[in-house]
């Protein structure tokens, strides 16, 4: 069956970074355009980043430009959120999502406070 499976949150401070991981099972990841979206307590889900089957083209949300990098290792069926100087704003519960077949994962929190 598919899954998608999120790890790396945490708790971290301001200006901290943390790595998210989402590992593909049960589909042909390769061949989906893979998403990171977030959700905040009481605000809509919301897209973060997006990247292409093969990686080579990126998307992101303004909020989040120049500081979060979107990767994928195909290899692996895994993509992966890398977020740099994060801020209290940046608190969430972070889902990835394969366009293919619209899969999420359950969801890994990100917890952004001093």
């Amino acid at each position: 069956q598919v899954q998608l499976v999120e790890s790396g949150g945490g708790l971290v401070q301001p200006g901290g970074s943390l790595r998210l991981s989402c590992a593909a099972s049960g589909f042909t990841f390769s061949y989906s355009y893979m998403k990171w979206y977030r959700q905040a307590p009481g605000k809509e889900r919301e897209l973060v980043a997006g990247i292409s089957s093969g990686g080579g083209s990126t998307n992101y949300a303004d909020s989040v430009k120049g500081r979060f990098t979107i990767s994928r290792d195909n290899a692996k069926n895994t993509v992966y959120l890398q977020m740099n100087s994060l801020k209290p704003e940046d608190t969430a519960v972070y889902y990835c999502n394969a366009r293919l077949g619209n899969y999420w994962g359950q969801g890994t929190q990100v917890t952004v406070s001093s």
